[in-house]
């Protein structure tokens, strides 16, 4: 009932938009969300970690001195208020609109001038890029809805994984679960598909790390990379798994040996693999099995 009702009022609506005004609204809607996600990749983290601290606490442990963390102001993604990391300045609502504030501000924090990261307006603009891919790709349909929301979850991921090489199970396991939910109506692929995929995904990337470890003795990814893999499966289908893999394999090799060659990391220095597996879902999301369709040509 709730389908019958809300479909035809949104979605249909959206599109008998003219498709300036229909990607202008989803692009719009890309920056909101991108500055939400901005908060979630700097504080999320944080929580876990508190979250840890407390465990650990009540178990007994701590650091004598130490501020007990039940103890201290509440810190999640809603309280405190923004501010900025260098000296506490609680930024006022137009010093925290998407993009134009970091424009008019010109990178720096209006209060003590310190330079603002560039991931800010990197993340709006690649949120809302990616918003008026999809739905250039997709339309404005609950399809185009859903990859909406897997592609934002991968960005928070990457961004997450790059800043301190974790991918949450917070975040990774309930996207695996709204894929299978997805597809058991069918969104992207037949549910016994998906079910393959979550499967083949954590399986895949599971044999790698035990072969790796068994020949050189040492983890080469960590168990994040598996469930994240079988996310991506449970949403896109087995078949585009080896995709992903060689998307993600190249890319990822290509950045590394980049990366050692300009002496921005040392060669034995782990880099995440997070973001190469988010990158290349998001293009398997809105291209297809590319690999396959080259194959049968």
């Amino acid at each position: 009932m709730l389908h019958e009702i809300v479909e035809p009022v949104l979605i249909d609506r959206l599109s008998t938009l003219p498709p300036p005004w229909r990607y202008g609204l989803f692009g719009l809607a890309g920056l909101l969300i991108g500055s939400f996600l901005n908060v979630i990749i700097h504080r999320l983290p944080r929580m876990l970690e508190r979250a840890w601290q407390a465990e650990f606490e009540e178990l007994g442990g701590g650091t004598p001195g130490r501020v007990p963390v039940h103890t201290e102001t509440p810190y999640n993604l809603w309280r405190p208020g923004s501010s900025c990391p260098a000296c506490g300045h609680r930024l006022r609502p137009w010093e925290n609109i998407p993009l134009v504030s970091f424009i008019v501000l010109r990178g720096r924090c209006s209060a003590c001038r310190q330079a603002i990261t560039l991931r800010y307006p990197v993340v709006e603009l690649l949120s809302a890029a990616l918003s008026v891919l999809v739905a250039w790709q997709l339309g404005a349909t609950w399809q185009s809805v859903a990859a909406l929301g897997l592609t934002y979850t991968l960005i928070t991921l990457a961004f997450i994984d790059i800043d301190t090489q974790l991918l949450p199970d917070c975040l990774t396991l309930p996207l695996l679960w709204a894929g299978l939910l997805c597809n058991l109506a069918g969104l992207f692929v037949p549910l016994r598909d998906a079910v393959l995929g979550a499967i083949g995904g954590y399986l895949s990337l599971w044999m790698v790390y035990w072969a790796f470890r068994l020949l050189r003795g040492k983890e080469g990814m960590g168990y994040g990379d598996f469930k994240l893999l079988a996310a991506l499966g449970a949403w896109l289908g087995w078949a585009v798994l080896p995709q992903i893999v060689l998307i993600s394999s190249i890319s990822g090799a290509a950045v590394g040996i980049a990366a050692v060659l300009t002496g921005r990391q040392a060669r034995h220095e782990p880099i995440p693999f997070g973001p190469f597996l988010a990158a290349a879902g998001i293009t398997t999301l809105l291209t297809g099995n590319l690999a396959w369709r080259w194959l049968t040509i």
